[in-house]
């Protein structure tokens, strides 16, 4: 393990006595077979029990992973081609969504999400992920050209929220962000969106209104980041664990609140872990889904959709 968080500090000592009995194994000659097994016994229990028991904020953190894949390494390894597309037609072309035609199990469909990067220099390129009005533009008019041909759109969100400068306020980011609400609900092919990592506010919501809303097990979707709830209610930005407990913005607490249709396993500890495992399964749940919506006739897909959406936190009293 490259990046370990507070809680994984014991499966990483086991690791490592684990490394450090195979080098005196290989270096004295011995037959140190048992100890391994044993120690590779207890690190596997550990995993279970720790993996198992996430709290809200470790979920957060293991979400906001830097070694978990982004929407390209998903699209290199589940299509067997994908052209790339750029611009808006107004303003430029914004680094932090991606998107283009790809071809997936010999079905074409535009792939459109948001890419983060792995080093300083490319965090800033994509700028971290958080898009600007022109990416939500280009992100629609990729949506747009995807109906005119008549192929499904598949979304793979990864956010911390849209990008909350001054100028991406001037450039109407509420707007944008509205018209691709408006455009989703009522695109007349099949939507997928899945959240693969943060699914942060409306910049998340921009790529998610969808037939179907799928999410990986360790990813989060809510309207606020912790820290941020943290500051807004108590002043106190260090109570961002608290924060985490009660936003309820897990996969599990989203599935409960009708948010998202199908929660995705992960490998365990997290998709960092075997990104070839973790898209191989996301490319079969695409796949699936697909295949239902395309059984579907159009009036019957788009009434799903509507609904779905208008039923979303609604709640109910009995008396």
């Amino acid at each position: 393990m490259k990046i370990t968080f507070d809680f994984e500090k014991p499966l990483a000592e086991l690791q490592q006595q684990i490394e450090k009995v195979k080098q005196v194994e290989e270096k004295n000659k011995l037959d140190m077979t048992a100890t391994v097994l044993e120690l590779e016994a207890k690190l596997e229990t550990a995993k279970k029990e720790i993996y198992s028991n996430l709290t809200g904020w470790q979920k957060v953190q293991i979400s906001r992973h830097p070694e978990r894949p982004y929407t390209l390494q998903y699209l290199e390894l589940m299509c067997d081609d994908f052209i790339e597309l750029h611009g808006d037609r107004t303003v430029g072309d914004d680094k932090a969504i991606i998107g283009g035609f790809g071809t997936m199990n010999g079905q074409t469909a535009m792939f459109i999400g948001h890419q983060k990067g792995r080093n300083t220099k490319e965090r800033q390129y994509r700028n971290f992920g958080m898009a600007n009005p022109e990416g939500y533009r280009k992100a629609l008019r990729l949506m747009k050209m995807a109906e005119k041909f008549n192929k499904p759109v598949i979304t793979l969100i990864d956010t911390p929220g849209a990008f909350p400068g001054l100028e991406a306020e001037e450039r109407g980011q509420g707007e944008a962000i509205a018209r691709n609400l408006i455009e989703m609900s009522r695109l007349r092919v099949p939507t997928i969106a899945t959240i693969t990592g943060e699914g942060g506010s409306g910049g998340a919501l921009a790529l998610a209104v969808a037939d179907r809303v799928l999410m990986l097990e360790n990813a989060i979707y809510s309207v606020i980041s912790p820290e941020g709830c943290a500051s807004i209610m108590w002043k106190d930005a260090s109570k961002k664990q608290q924060a985490a407990a009660a936003l309820k913005y897990t996969a599990g607490d989203v599935k409960l609140l009708g948010c998202v249709d199908d929660v995705l396993r992960e490998p365990r500890g997290g998709t960092q872990n075997d990104p070839a495992a973790a898209m191989e399964m996301v490319g079969e749940k695409l796949k699936h889904h697909l295949d239902c919506l395309r059984a579907l006739p159009l009036d019957v897909m788009l009434e799903q959709r509507y609904t779905k959406f208008r039923n979303i936190a609604q709640f109910y009293t009995t008396a």
